[in-house]
């Protein structure tokens, strides 16, 4: 058979057991673990026909630990606990099952009561490229999908909507938003001076990139001959913003609009001279215009703003000398003329997961 060891609180004064709580009181006093031993191994006398039962035989089970089952984890996702209760219990000869005192299930080790559960990474976003821009000039949208992915890599649910990257942003191609203008033969330019006057009559912008003048300054004397000057730009109306934009002047065709011409003041102090329009052409017609020596244009773009996940780049605009094709100091071009600073996308590619 079996049996177990056990073990009281026992009185050395008063020579009698005692409750365990007089053992607490004295840390030295730690109460042994019972243990079990086989007993009575010989044979049974074959002659007696019946084997006598005792409490502890082949036929009556040890005490034994038994648990209740988990509760559910505490977490879905990312780690989290259950629990479970333990309780000693005992089996009679008819198989019924009662709760005993622990230390008869002392002599196996007791199981574990919590344990940690999904252990697995919860789902995360997965973003994907950004579709092609919706326009192919100006300002538009572009899209891309996002999916909540799980830990084996399959499209699921349970990610936080508050972190969701968005699926849609601005986008602007670089290129302006005007028809191409048709390749016209060019036409004898008329004398300059009927030319200016032609071109002055209300020039509105449009959808083609057209020279705009602006007004005439005054006399550059009070008598006499004497000069004005005005700004000629390169605009075009931008249907989608309905906004007006400068361009460099290049991008315009045909003759430009002169942004000097020469002026009659009156004859001074008493000079009776006066001047034809071909002596005038003669005075002033060879002076070179200042604003047309020197001009804006576009130098390529500069270093993307990121590495990765989408960025932007912006052109550099430098001031040239139109003969020599060299750099020249910003203060000789013209500000009011300088072309719109323009951006484009670029490092489109996903960044590398952290």
């Amino acid at each position: 058979g079996y049996q177990l060891t056990s073990a009281e609180c026992f009185d050395l004064r008063s020579n009698r057991v005692v409750t365990d709580q007089y053992c607490h009181y004295y840390p030295e006093n730690v109460k042994p673990k019972p243990k079990l031993q086989e007993c009575n191994l010989d044979p049974c006398p074959a002659s007696d026909g019946y084997k006598q039962i005792m409490p502890y035989d082949l036929y009556h089970p040890l005490p034994r630990w038994e648990s209740t089952p988990w509760t559910a984890c505490s977490a879905s996702c990312g780690g989290g606990v259950q629990s479970r209760s333990i309780s000693c219990v005992e089996e009679d000869i008819q198989g019924h099952i009662s709760p005993v005192e622990e230390w008869k299930c002392m002599y196996t080790l007791k199981m574990p009561v919590v344990q940690i559960c999904n252990i697995f990474d919860c789902p995360k976003w997965l973003a994907q490229e950004w579709s092609p821009c919706t326009v192919t000039c100006g300002q538009g949208l572009r899209y891309r999908v996002v999916l909540c992915i799980d830990h084996r890599g399959m499209h699921t649910g349970g990610c936080s909507p508050k972190t969701k990257p968005h699926i849609k942003e601005e986008c602007i191609i670089p290129t302006p938003c005007y028809k191409p203008k048709e390749k016209l033969p060019v036409e004898a330019k008329l004398p300059w001076n009927k030319q200016a006057q032609e071109l002055e009559e209300g020039t509105t912008v449009s959808e083609e990139p057209s020279f705009i003048p602006e007004a005439w300054s005054t006399c550059s004397v009070t008598c006499g001959v004497g000069i004005q000057v005005r700004l000629v730009k390169c605009q075009v109306l931008l249907s989608f913003s309905q906004s007006v934009a400068d361009l460099p002047i290049d991008e315009c065709e045909g003759p430009k609009p002169v942004s000097q011409r020469s002026c009659y003041s009156g004859p001074c102090s008493g000079d009776a001279t006066e001047y034809t329009p071909e002596e005038t052409e003669l005075l002033y017609g060879s002076l070179q215009e200042f604003d047309e020596l020197y001009d804006w244009e576009y130098k390529g773009f500069t270093e993307c703003s990121e590495s990765c996940g989408g960025g932007v780049q912006e052109t550099v605009v430098t001031c040239l000398n139109k003969q020599t094709r060299e750099p020249a100091d910003e203060t000789l071009c013209v500000t009011s003329r300088r072309p719109p600073q323009l951006l484009k996308t670029c490092s489109l590619d996903p960044c590398p997961p952290r």
